[in-house]
This record gives C-alpha cells, structure tokens and sequence, in this order.
C-alpha cells in the first residue's frame, strides 16, 4: 500500500458519496416542496398550482433518479475498497441498514409510482397523501444514514469486544451526541439547496420570457423557504461546533489550526497550516477569540494538535472545507436578500434585474448549494481522520489496498461519469426552465 493510493481512494469513496448526497437533499427537499405544491393545487385554485407541480415533480423525479442509481456506487466502493469496516461495526451497520433499505423499499418503491404516475386515477387527497408519503419515505431514509454516519463520529450504546463493537444500549447509539446536530445540518442544507434551485430556475425563465403569477409565487416560496433554511443552518451550524468541542476535539483543533495548546486560541478566518513544521505560515483573524470551539483537557488547558502528534485529520483541508463552507452560507444569504429587495420593490419579479445581474444570480444560486453541502462534508469527514470510528478504528486497518494504478483509474473512471451526469442534469434543468415540461406521452394516469 501506498499513501498515494489510499489517497486516491478516500477521494474517490468521498467523490461517490458526495455526488449521491448532493442529489438525494434535492430529492429530499423537493419532496416536501411537492407536497406543499399538492395542497396548493387542490380544489378550486388547481389551474394556478398544477402546472407548478407538475414542473417541479419532474425535477424531482430526475434527482431521484440520479441519488438512486448513485448509492449503488457507494455500495460498491464500501465493500471494495473499505472491506475491513463493516465486519467490526457489523452489531451496527446490519440493522440500521437493514431497516432504511427496507423503509426505501417500502415507502419509495410503494408510492412512487402513484405519485408519478397516478394522478389521474386517484383522488386529490388520496394523491396528495400519496405525495406525503414519499416524503415521509425519504426522511426516514436520510436519518437511517445519518444515525450510522454519527454513529461513526460519536460511537455510544456499544462496547468494545475482541475486535468488533457489541451492541449494549439501542437508544444511545442511535441518538449519539452528533445525531441531532447532523440531522438539523442536513435538513437545512437540503432545504437551502431546493430553494437555491428554485430561485435559479425562476431566474432563467425570467430570461426566456415574462413570469407569470405561479411563477413568480414560486420565486417568493423559495426566498421564504431558504431564508428559513439559512436560520435553521446558522442554528445547527453553531450546535455542531460546540458539540465538536466536546465530543471531538481533535477535529475542533484541526479546524481552528490550533497547534499549541499553550497558546491563546484565536479564531482564524486565513491561515496556511502546515502539518510537517506543526504551524501556520500565514494567519489573519481575531486573537484571544476561538475559545468556545475548542476542546479543553481535564486541568481546563485548551486541546491542541501538539498533543496528538502524527494522529491528526489533513487539517488544511479540515480548516479550508468549513471556511469554503461559511462562504458559501454567507453569499446565499446575499442571494436571499436580493430576493427580499426584490419582494419589496418588484414584487418578486427577478425580470427587473438587467440580464447580466440575472445571469450571475442564477450562476450562483444554482453552485452555492452543492458547494455549501460538499464543503461541509468535506470537513465533517475528513475531519474524523485518521479514524473511521472515532477513537477506535483507523482507516488503514480496515483499507483493501489496491495498488496505485487501480486506485488511479477507478478515481478517473468514476469522476468522468459524475461529472457527465452532472452536465446532463445541468443541461435538461436549462432546457427545462427555458421551454417547459414537454410531455413524451399522453396517455391516461401521467403526472
């Protein structure tokens, strides 16, 4: 094994689940937009409503698409590349995976099919209940995964035995102390992201032709719903990073760049960290100001990265990806405060702005999403390095050691798919808010 080829590898696993993530939180997020969209379009204002719903629930039904056949992947790389893991959280793993593939089976795979594809056939509230339980669905599917992947962060409820966890206590392995925080992360970034698209598929629309009043309600719907979202993320955002303190100090200290414990801790917005000289080459922040995200010792000293020598997380990359993260939060409030401006003076008409300021929103309200979930994943897992279960299993111990070159080419192989898919996606969401849902076949009972 080389470090190289694990390197490659840990990219490539964090490119997959990245890639299934950012869709499946758009799946997510819609889900619950479209059952909003369903309640609206009932009874006498349905001319107004279902034609917005009809829209959005073929960009849902693409993202579902893509987060499914994405998590196949995932899968895979798990067990190829990661093969000692499962065997020794398997008192774990098994369960919980066991129970969310069956809750994807049972509430996807029953109602999805209705909700796509039945309409016509059922009833508005039967079909509008329809479009809640995949909703519902997709929620227990997401906190399925995140009880495992807090779980691995923030390992309670299970003991240490001959080289593998045994269960002792359900309740706290799955309401570990990160299983909240992640929880709250995820769903506001999910929701943030469905409004991001929402206004920057209002936006290009704007660009083809006048928006009309459903149009434009839905522009409105998306600066409420991501303002709400940006609330709730600046909330988790701040839980998160005490729980860090506490719970993972060692991830607190790599991303504050924080090498000596004897020194003030200072909050860094710049620095170059350098791992091999343990300290920053160049820093720019507020001094005497990081003491609330860091851990402390039993004596009340700070915990700095000096006191785990040799055993800590990639920290320029820990430190970047949560400054890349606040970045991102910070301009999609700006691109929600344009839309505010814009309620108040043009009554959520994005064709007041000149064309240029219209092309750069929908740029960046369509990015910032993405950037904001894979930046803070970024940090929240590489952050646990060099343990996949914190405190207790490395990465190398449970590493299948490919050789280099089938690190290299399965890394290329995978990212050349990813980044297809995701000109694809970009491309019909383009295609679609400039001329419409055209519709391939008319027959009775299509959404």
């Amino acid at each position: 094994m080389t470090y190289s080829a694990l390197w490659f590898s840990q990219l490539q696993f964090f490119g997959s689940l990245g890639f299934m993530a950012v869709f499946f939180a758009i799946s997510l997020g819609l889900s619950w937009v479209l059952f909003f969209l369903r309640l609206r379009a009932m009874g006498e204002r349905h001319l107004l409503w279902l034609p917005v719903y009809r829209f959005w629930v073929r960009m849902f039904a693409l993202a579902f698409l893509v987060s499914f056949a994405s998590s196949m992947p995932v899968l895979i790389q798990l067990g190829s590349l990661w093969s000692g893991l499962l065997p020794k959280i398997q008192a774990i793993s098994s369960p919980v995976l066991a129970v969310t593939l069956l809750g994807a089976l049972v509430f996807k795979a029953a109602f999805l099919g209705l909700m796509l594809f039945g309409q016509r056939q059922l009833t508005e509230w039967l079909h509008a209940t329809i479009v809640l339980l995949v909703a519902l669905g997709n929620s227990f599917v997401a906190l399925g995964l995140l009880v495992l992947v807090s779980w691995l962060h923030t390992p309670t409820g299970a003991e240490w035995v001959e080289g593998s966890y045994v269960v002792q206590n359900w309740t706290e392995v799955v309401f570990n102390p990160s299983f909240v925080w992640y929880v709250l992360l995820f769903i506001a970034a999910s929701f943030l992201m469905v409004a991001l698209l929402m206004v920057s598929v209002s936006v290009l629309r704007s660009m083809r032709r006048p928006l009309g009043e459903a149009e434009r309600r839905i522009f409105k719907i998306a600066i409420y719903l991501g303002s709400a979202a940006w609330l709730l993320l600046l909330v988790a955002f701040i839980g998160n990073g005490n729980m860090v303190a506490h719970y993972q100090p060692i991830k607190a200290a790599a991303a504050m760049a924080y090498w000596d414990s004897t020194a003030a801790p200072s909050w860094l917005w710049l620095a170059w960290p350098s791992s091999t000289e343990m300290l920053n080459h160049f820093s720019f922040g507020f001094p005497n100001s990081g003491r609330a995200w860091l851990g402390t010792e039993a004596d009340g000293t700070w915990f700095g990265l000096d006191q785990v020598a040799g055993m800590s997380p990639p920290v320029g990359l820990v430190f970047w990806s949560l400054r890349v993260a606040m970045l991102a939060g910070l301009l999609a409030l700006f691109v929600f405060l344009q839309g505010w401006r814009l309620g108040v003076l043009k009554h959520y008409d994005p064709s007041a702005l000149s064309l240029t300021h219209r092309r750069v929103l929908a740029v960046c309200a369509g990015s910032l999403g993405p950037l904001l979930l894979l930046s803070g994943m970024a940090y929240q897992l590489f952050g646990n390095l060099p343990f996949v279960v914190a405190q207790t299993v490395t990465l190398t111990e449970v590493y299948s050691q490919p050789t280099l070159a089938q690190s290299v080419f399965s890394f290329f192989a995978y990212g050349l798919s990813y980044v297809l898919v995701v000109v694809g996606f970009i491309a019909l969401v383009r295609q679609v808010a400039r001329y419409g849902v055209v519709s391939v076949a008319r027959r009775r009972g299509r959404a």
